[in-house]
């Protein structure tokens, strides 16, 4: 009786194993870019992936381990702590010593790791014990120290392209040693195209959705075939790229706000229901919606903000999806709208002005006087009533605090 080998997914089955079978990311990989003339270079350097799930992280680091010959170690940030750390320096440098062979030290979800855990690599990657390789899907710049940015390179992978996601899903369907390529699996050609939109980008997840309708595929005489019926059940339910609260999110009511700023109102409202669509909290929108009404127009359509406020009303009032709506008709109004950040300008001026020269005494004549002590003190004695003036208008009197000239 023989063992059987543990269950490997198709996406862990179909890693690519060399440079020629990666697909994708030719920004970095592609003749003559970076990452592929250090990696055929052999001249590596400590390096971070930054980039969304299912891009090629971890697999590219597998592949500069078996280009060079290196020991691959790997830490997942959300499991491992410093002694963790301690342990796989040791391990490298034994290894460097027995053998005079590099170790490359793989970090997922690095981001994850705090200031201290990040400090313990510093002197291993000064001393060469090991090549540093971190996976983020968190800005860098953000999420990790300067010390250990300074140390390695950022190379920014995207988001696989439909095109690119259709070639990893025909490879797998060829491919019958590790793929499904041995059992006669018929998917149509509008079924991969459908499936690779589907993904949004991931390979990972393009795999995985491939296996489960594998998985479900009618069998009859010529073969197995994955039916319509199987792909829709498999597709659907599928959310897009969103992290509430990561850069996807900032990015993405960043572009809000950008198309609403710019009177791109078909713009605005694709990304609106992007972040509804990705599971952003609809109160927060409108939220941000309303400030958008106060800052981009402002006074040149005063009803702007009374809209959005009444879309606001209306989501909290009625709930998703049908408060959704409203949202959607407030940003139509704003993007449409005439601008004007006449108001933000100036509050922002003003503000800065108040800092500035701190707290200024209010002019006698504009201070109320319900006491006697304060008519004594002369408490609005010289305050010229403007209704009582020609037209409702007191002119020449003096509103700023004393020595503050106007718009100073």
């Amino acid at each position: 009786m023989t063992l059987q080998e543990p269950f490997r997914p198709l996406a862990d089955r179909m890693r690519p194993r060399d440079l020629e079978e990666f697909i994708g990311q030719e920004h970095l990989l592609g003749t003559g870019k970076p990452l592929r003339l250090a990696i055929e270079s052999g001249r590596l350097h400590s390096m971070l992936f930054w980039g969304p799930p299912g891009t090629g992280k971890t697999t590219l680091a597998r592949l500069l381990a078996r280009r060079t010959g290196a020991e691959f170690m790997t830490l997942s940030a959300v499991l491992a702590g410093v002694k963790d750390i301690r342990q796989a320096m040791d391990a490298a440098r034994a290894l460097r010593a027995a053998e005079g062979r590099l170790s490359i030290l793989f970090v997922d979800e690095v981001h994850r790791f705090n200031k201290a855990q990040q400090d313990a690599f510093l002197p291993f990657v000064e001393d060469g014990t090991i090549l540093f390789v971190g996976a983020t899907t968190e800005n860098p710049s953000f999420e990790l120290n300067n010390a250990l940015l300074s140390r390695a390179r950022t190379y920014v992978l995207k988001p696989l392209t439909p095109e690119a996601l259709r070639a990893i899903i025909d490879q797998a369907l060829a491919d019958g040693e590790r793929g499904l390529g041995g059992r006669q699996l018929h998917m149509a050609p509008e079924q991969r195209e459908r499936l690779a939109e589907a993904a949004d980008g991931d390979a990972r997840r393009a795999l995985n959705l491939l296996e489960i309708a594998s998985d479900l595929a009618v069998s009859d005489t010529d073969g197995e075939h994955i039916t319509e019926e199987v792909l829709a059940e498999v597709i659907s339910g599928g959310t897009r790229r969103f992290d509430k609260g990561g850069e996807a999110f900032y990015d993405q009511i960043s572009a809000l706000h950008k198309s609403v700023r710019g009177s791109a109102p078909d713009a605005a409202l694709y990304w609106l229901v992007r972040m509804l669509d990705g599971g952003c909290d609809p109160l927060y929108l409108a939220r941000r919606i309303v400030r958008m009404a106060s800052e981009d127009i402002g006074n040149a359509d005063p009803r702007a903000l009374g809209i959005c406020l009444q879309a606001w009303d209306a989501q909290e009032r009625l709930g998703s999806p049908e408060g959704e709506l409203t949202l959607a008709q407030a940003v139509l109004y704003l993007a449409c709208a005439p601008k004007s950040n006449a108001v933000y300008m100036a509050f922002n001026a003003v503000r800065k002005d108040v800092q500035r020269k701190g707290s200024l005494e209010v002019p006698l004549h504009l201070r109320n006087a319900p006491t006697r002590l304060m008519k004594e003190l002369g408490y609005g004695k010289t305050y010229r009533y403007a209704h009582d003036e020609p037209e409702a208008y007191a002119a020449g009197e003096q509103y700023f605090p004393d020595g503050k000239a106007k718009g100073r």
